[in-house]
């Protein structure tokens, strides 16, 4: 990278790291998955959960797996672009805006769609003054406008989309003191303060949060990296917190992600874990979120091939 390189977006450096670990998945699986989820593009571009219409933020996990296995072909990149620009005029939810600007970055990226114009600053200035209604008292962001304490996937959200739309995020010292606040006595992090456990996601959000913001050093991680390694059941994979007796796919991916971060990996059995993403694939593709489970997503299939992915990394050093 050279001096004039601006540094790559969480986000973007995620998801290339995970690209590169989908080298190592057989031919087979990357096929299966990628033709998969060319058929849950539906007639107006966009992609769906199991029910409803189209929306961002599916259609950001269906382009994001589509990326990790080369299989976003110009055709699927443009009529999903052709959805998306269709959506900016829309009042989104926070989860659906950052997955607006994430997916039109992977279309520009990808195939060379463009939906958000370098020169539009109007748009992006609206985004950021959504963000700071969203900002509340104890240096989080609440979910809501109308939110007076802080949720740390909602932090997390938030410093994202100002990183994509490469608008500062303002008091980063009030988003460490937030996260210091929601750090829990025996490891992990809690979602919202009244949280009685700790959850592996909200504790992926916020350490997510710190090393997009590049603070990765600003806390201990030893008791979060123990309560990780205790989330990963006899299944393989990793459980949403100590009362869920069952892993999912969701966890197990975040949790993997962050030990990554962490530098952690060995305090869990990659290789169960890997096991575990296997068994929740279904034929003839597509994943399904816990083995309880029995429809496949496009979230839960973006979750299964990023913890292969994951996984692949780790085991090939």
């Amino acid at each position: 990278m050279s001096d004039n390189e601006a540094p790559q977006s969480y986000l973007h450096e995620l998801t290339l790291r995970l690209a590169f670990g989908a080298l190592g998945l057989s031919p087979e699986i990357r096929e299966a998955h990628a033709n998969w989820l060319v058929t849950q593009q539906r007639d107006d571009g966009g992609f769906a959960g199991r029910e409803g219409e189209s929306d961002p933020y599916y259609t950001a996990f269906a382009l994001r797996g589509l990326w990790i296995l080369d299989g976003l072909t110009p055709e699927v990149g443009e009529k999903a672009a052709r959805f998306l620009r269709g959506r900016m005029q829309r009042r989104e939810s926070i989860i659906d805006l950052i997955s607006l600007v994430f997916a039109a970055a992977i279309c520009e990226l990808s195939v060379g769609a463009v939906v958000i114009a370098d020169e539009d600053d109007s748009w992006r200035n609206n985004i950021a003054d959504l963000l700071a209604t969203l900002r509340t008292a104890d240096g989080g962001f609440a979910k809501t406008p109308e939110g007076r304490a802080g949720s740390t996937y909602q932090t997390f959200l938030s410093v994202l989309c100002h990183e994509l739309i490469e608008v500062p995020v303002p008091d980063t010292d009030g988003i460490l003191r937030f996260l210091a606040s929601q750090a829990h006595g025996e490891g992990g992090f809690l979602e919202i303060r009244a949280a009685k456990r700790p959850g592996v996601n909200p504790t992926a959000a916020a350490i997510g949060t710190l090393k997009a913001l590049g603070r990765l050093d600003a806390m201990d991680h030893t008791a979060t990296i123990e309560f990780l390694s205790e989330m990963q059941s006899d299944e393989g994979g990793m459980t949403a917190n100590t009362r869920i007796p069952f892993a999912d796919l969701l966890s197990t991916c975040t949790g993997l992600i962050t030990l990554v971060d962490l530098d952690a990996t060995s305090v869990v059995n990659v290789e169960s874990i890997q096991q575990y993403a296997r068994m929740m694939q279904r034929s003839p593709g597509g994943f399904v979120g816990l083995s309880l489970d029995d429809t496949t997503d496009v979230e839960y299939t973006f979750y299964g091939i990023a913890s292969l992915a994951l996984c692949e990394n780790v085991i090939r050093g």
